[in-house]
């Protein structure tokens, strides 16, 4: 008899559930992880909106952290048992897009993702981990599950915001939206050295993470234009960058409009939701000759980055775990996802423990 498994998956558009699926078996280049902890990223509540085209029954999820269950025939340099923690771009390292160094393209376009899109996610006691010897990342003793898990999203994505920046040490930084992923992208700016990191966000609880976490002007889009309200901080100059972490037109075109000619816009926002395309503002353009660059990329993966971001846990550099507003036991994550979704009573990002 088949060995059986809970699993959180949409079971339609607009409804989601836990149900039993099978234990997977891994192929020769794959490993089964069984999950300790994850996160719930809003990745997934757009996908259950219908953002993504998934089919009916796919598990949700892709960040999780747990040990190893089993290994393919032809994976080596891992033990069973072993704590382990797996982006959630999971890229083969073989294909064109990957030997060009564009590891989150893998395939095509955006083909690094997998989880959900292509395969069930991870949001489960059990998962595949594809390509296994490539992303696998071994997890130090003195990291925790719930650390380790902000590095299979949050802080690859946040940090890859400020990458594609190209900061300069003293530089000027916006950043639009302080949800997780812009939160992580302060953290990094922080860290990267710059010189005024304007965060823009009106919810308190994040004004205040947004704080703790490096920022040094918050702008509360409530109380005007935060165009207008930046320009101000910056005597009219603009900020050397700007980080789109939203995904939302109005904050794609504040990037632009705030940003010196000869700046950079880094997109890490998901604009899946947007019914119709983005308007490039021409005067906020220079028509096209003002030498602004924009950066758009999905999250780096890999056990090579993991590590790096793990290394930086491991000393002390860095700490998202004040993001984790709320935690559930996996019986009830179907109240997490709810209050993912309305964002009720000041949720930032829930962790889910796996008994």
């Amino acid at each position: 008899m088949t060995e059986t498994m809970r699993a959180f998956v949409i079971k339609k558009v607009g409804e989601t559930g836990v149900v039993d699926k099978p234990i997977p078996e891994p192929g020769p280049e794959e490993a089964i992880v069984r999950t300790t902890a994850a996160l719930i990223c809003t990745s997934d509540v757009h996908t259950v909106k219908g953002a993504l085209p998934v089919p009916d029954g796919r598990t949700l999820g892709h960040e999780s952290v747990g040990v190893i269950h089993k290994l393919g025939s032809a994976v080596t340099g891992f033990t069973e048992g072993q704590r382990v923690v797996v982006c959630a771009v999971t890229p083969c390292y073989r294909c064109s897009y990957c030997q060009r160094g564009f590891t989150s393209q893998c395939g095509g376009a955006l083909g690094g993702y997998k989880y959900t899109t292509q395969m069930d996610g991870n949001m489960a006691e059990y998962f595949v981990v594809p390509a296994a010897a490539a992303n696998l990342t071994p997890l130090p003793d003195g990291i925790t599950d719930e650390q380790a898990a902000y590095c299979c999203d949050m802080l690859t994505t946040g940090f890859m915001g400020v990458e594609h920046a190209y900061l300069q040490f003293g530089e000027t930084v916006a950043i639009f939206a302080q949800g997780p992923v812009g939160l992580s992208a302060t953290i990094g700016a922080n860290l990267m050295g710059a010189g005024r990191i304007i965060a823009v966000e009106s919810r308190p609880e994040r004004q205040e993470m947004a704080k703790r976490f490096g920022a040094d002007d918050i702008v509360d889009f409530t109380n005007g234009d935060p165009v207008d309200q930046i320009m101000e901080l910056t005597g009219g100059q603009g900020v050397d960058a700007a980080i789109e972490a939203f995904g939302f037109p109005a904050t794609f075109e504040g990037c632009l409009r705030v940003t010196k000619a000869g700046g950079r816009v880094s997109n890490i926002g998901y604009h899946g939701e947007n019914p119709n395309p983005l308007q490039l503002p021409l005067d906020a353009f220079g028509l096209g000759m003002n030498d602004k660059a924009i950066h758009t990329g999905l999250c780096p993966g890999g056990s090579e980055r993991m590590t790096r971001l793990l290394r930086l846990l491991e000393s002390g550099r860095i700490d998202p775990t004040p993001m984790t507003t709320h935690t559930f036991a996996f019986d009830d994550i179907g109240r997490a996802f709810e209050m993912m979704t309305t964002k009720e009573d000041g949720i930032i990002k829930p962790l889910i423990t796996f008994g």
